[in-house]
């Protein structure tokens, strides 16, 4: 127990830090290796050989972005040049410091086992730094897609400058925090993993960047998927005043379930130039972003094109990318398709007594219960429970068990949404696009 505002049981320990936890040259760190399938590489803590050192934080001070990093093998010093794993790019070392609490001290250099800090350095958080004859990474990041949005509108003009300076700041920070544009209602679309995930960076945006902004109801991120395979044979054909446009495209498509989209080139005889296949693939794959029956990410789909037609004159990749769409429309109102929700493994942390309570919430949420064990006076129950069904559960928890109890939740899967709600959602689709146009 103690207190850091009050400087109490500090001391003791940073005595226990040092006495009791291993130095670096005690643990074996491991690096993945790039040119071998991400086979493990064992790291040295050798101030002399090659760099390997991982920006873990990032933080927006007074003299631009403060990049925290540890070394875990070789170097990093004061006029070096090193290379960021993740895009490439060369990096030339300017500003070393060391950090105490919220000051700091410069320093020639950052050797093995150390934590530092760098000035001006354009990267985000979990990028690893070498030397050029290495190629080698020290996390390969599984990053989830978002399972929930929320649209944000900047108050006034102020407002939106320091929106954009706080998004651009935030998604490089957490590679799990996304932001787009919304092409139709030009509404900026913030993505995470939950709603309190949100929260916290809307909340961020007003404290730190004095950014006002309104947020809109949080949606969930559904997906279309299709259930059965469908054929498809379009023409493309337009007639201007000069050259037209000529295409079909014609295959079919077919419910897959270990990828999101798999493209696949059967034609034989030239029936649609080498060139105008790309074509093909790209307009198939721009329908994929707003499926045509409820506005969703379609996912799932695996197309294989087998025959089709080009002119000498009018064929051209615009003219393949349109029929290609023709033909997705096309064999798409075939497919029988369907709307997925991101089903979220909820791990509910309750005393006994409240138990039954918390299972009782869980239930009425469509939660299916997975498990649930005793451990002391302390009940932990697992559950699988629609993202949909989650909004506002913390608040109704707390109430139900005096404040007691917590929950965590990860996305575990996507299933199927009961026709009952299929159904709701395609009327408010339909009522959106009405009022819309």
């Amino acid at each position: 127990m103690g207190s850091a505002y009050k400087n109490k049981g500090v001391q003791p320990l940073l005595d226990a830090v040092t006495k009791l936890l291993p130095c670096p040259s005690d643990v074996e760190n491991e690096a993945l290796d790039m040119d071998n399938d991400e086979a493990p590489v064992i790291l040295e803590s050798d101030p002399q050989k090659p760099v390997v050192a991982l920006a873990f934080k990032l933080e927006e001070g007074q003299y631009g972005q403060l990049t925290y990093i540890r070394v875990y093998q070789g170097t990093i010093a004061k006029g070096t040049t090193v290379y960021n794993m993740r895009n490439g790019k060369k990096i030339k070392i300017g500003r070393v410091v060391r950090m105490h609490a919220d000051t700091m001290e410069d320093i020639e250099k950052i050797p093995a086992g150390y934590i530092g800090a760098l000035f001006g350095i354009d990267c985000a958080s979990g990028d690893t730094f070498t030397t050029p004859e290495l190629n080698v990474s020290m996390t390969s990041m599984f990053v989830p897609d978002p399972v929930i949005s929320l649209s944000i509108v900047p108050k006034d003009n102020k407002a939106r400058i320091n929106m954009s300076k706080a998004l651009g700041r935030f998604t490089k920070e957490d590679p799990t925090f996304r932001t787009h544009v919304d092409d139709e209602t030009n509404d900026t679309i913030i993505q995470g993993m939950g709603e309190l995930h949100l929260e916290v960076y809307v909340e961020r945006m007003h404290r730190e960047y004095d950014a006002e902004v309104t947020t809109g109801k949080p949606r969930v991120a559904y997906r279309e998927t299709i259930t059965r395979k469908a054929e498809f044979n379009y023409i493309h054909k337009k007639q201007t005043g000069g050259a037209g446009q000529y295409g079909r495209v014609a295959g079919y498509m077919e419910p897959v379930t270990e990828e999101d989209f798999i493209f696949e080139n059967k034609i034989v005889g030239g029936k649609i130039p080498t060139q105008f296949i790309s074509s093909c693939e790209k307009g198939f794959r721009r329908c994929l972003v707003k499926g045509p029956k409820m506005g969703f990410p379609v996912t799932g789909v695996k197309v294989i094109i087998n025959d089709g037609a080009s002119h000498a004159v009018d064929s051209s990749e615009m003219a393949f990318q349109a029929a290609a769409r023709g033909a997705f429309l096309e064999g798409y109102a075939k497919a029988k398709a369907v709307i997925h929700e991101p089903i979220m493994k909820v791990v509910v942390e309750t005393p006994t007594e409240f138990q039954g309570a918390a299972m009782s919430l869980l239930n009425q949420r469509r939660g299916m219960i997975v498990g649930s064990q005793d451990e002391g006076s302390q009940s932990v129950i697992e559950a699988n429970v629609p993202l949909a069904e989650m909004f506002g559960f913390s608040t109704v928890l707390r109430s139900s068990t005096q404040g007691k109890a917590q929950f965590t939740m990860e996305l575990a899967n996507y299933k199927q949404v009961p026709q009952s709600i299929a159904e709701e959602l395609l009327k408010k689709a339909e009522s959106e696009k009405k009022s819309a146009g």
